[in-house]
């Protein structure tokens, strides 16, 4: 996402229950073949595994389609990387992943800019307000994977077009070797000595993660989730302090010191401190209390996918035990967390590593709210950080 991307969920109860144990055109590729179905039906227009005839049924369309497009998913981010190597070992499908710096808007732009091309992303992994977006201009097939059911409500759009898959908090990441004292607040940000320092992990008006970090500074400012217009104001305050690093946070940022303090998801700063140790680098991560902020990304299928069958088979499998405990061996929250732990499945090992919250998010912004933010955000950030 550069490592970029931003949900509407009930995340705080799982997180606490942690806590305490491109548009990019190019030329047009040859027109898009759906897979069958055991029934000889249209795999694009499956919308469960029955469609199929059962998992057997599934894997051997999927299996014959050979390929599966994602974008922007970054090897680092949620332990993708993991789990696209064991997608591909489990199933002998190839994985093309294109454009892994990229962001959110990125991914609706090549649906749109691809409709009816083999180069199409055949599956989605969106911030929520892109979600809704997604959805809304009708670009989303709808899909209900084997454990859709265990997917709380608040989790998901009730018709399978996209919902949660894994999560976290917005954190302060820190280079403590090149900062003398960390910043564990967002007040802490605007202190003389952080000058050039406070990076982003992309622009607000296109990544899920910096609109994470515009919404979380706005609750730590006196807004609400009505009014994300204060951490707008708060971005302008740190330019104007000097503090304000306009590149955007990477891996290699991180490590070549040009981002010594980024405010990202907690799963992304969490993996650098485990990535950089080795290379000496002591990223240390905090929650800031003033603006606790905790939101999902989600899974959806494009309704236009080359592969349908292999883009249905990888929701299958980021949902499994093992997709789901794979997303918490990198830090991340994954939705079915609570059912998995009442199964006797969940990686506890892991879980318990998730960072500790002192002010759990409990509340999250609707489709109303996130569509509002996100226009006051496109109107105004741009002027806010100018000069």
């Amino acid at each position: 996402m550069t490592v970029h991307r931003a949900r509407t969920a009930a995340f705080a109860a799982v997180l606490t229950a942690a806590a305490l144990s491109l548009t990019a055109c190019g030329s047009a590729g040859s027109s898009a073949k759906s897979g069958d179905t055991a029934g000889g039906k249209s795999a694009r227009t499956a919308t469960s595994v029955a469609d199929f005839g059962g998992m057997d049924g599934l894997v051997a369309a999927a299996k014959k389609e050979g390929k599966l497009h994602v974008i922007t998913l970054p090897r680092t981010w949620a332990n993708y990387g993991k789990l696209m190597d064991d997608f591909k070992a489990k199933y002998g499908i190839e994985i093309e992943d294109e454009n892994p710096d990229g962001t959110s808007q990125d991914e609706i732009n090549a649906v749109t800019s691809r409709k009816g091309q083999d180069r199409a992303p055949d599956v989605l992994d969106l911030g929520s307000a892109f979600a809704l977006s997604a959805a809304k201009q009708g670009l989303l097939a709808p899909y209900k994977v084997t454990d859709f059911d265990k997917i709380p409500a608040t989790m998901k759009n009730a018709d399978g077009m996209h919902y949660n898959d894994y999560g976290g908090y917005m954190a302060i990441g820190c280079d403590a070797k090149k900062v003398s004292v960390c910043p564990k607040t967002f007040a802490d940000l605007l202190k003389p000595e952080y000058k050039g320092m406070v990076a982003l992990n992309g622009n607000p008006t296109k990544a899920g993660a910096a609109f994470g970090a515009v919404y979380a500074a706005a609750l730590a400012n006196g807004g609400s989730l009505d009014n994300i217009q204060p951490g707008i104001d708060f971005f302008g305050k740190v330019k104007q302090a000097g503090n304000f690093n306009p590149v955007e946070v990477t891996p290699a940022t991180i490590e070549k010191g040009e981002t010594p303090i980024t405010i990202d998801w907690s799963y992304l700063s969490a993996g650098y401190a485990d990535k950089f140790r080795d290379k000496g680098i002591d990223w240390q991560v905090a929650i800031p209390s003033d603006g606790s902020y905790a939101q999902y990304y989600n899974q959806a299928i494009n309704k236009d996918a080359p592969h349908p069958a292999a883009a249905r088979l990888w929701q299958e499998y980021l949902f499994s035990t093992e997709g789901q405990n794979g997303f918490l061996g990198g830090y991340a929250t994954p939705a079915l967390f609570d059912s998995m732990k009442a199964a006797g499945t969940l990686d506890t090992a892991a879980a318990a590593k998730l960072p500790t919250v002192e002010k759990p998010f409990t509340t999250f912004p609707t489709q109303e709210q996130t569509d509002a933010a996100k226009k006051t955000v496109t109107e105004n950030w741009a002027k806010a950080i100018a000069g």
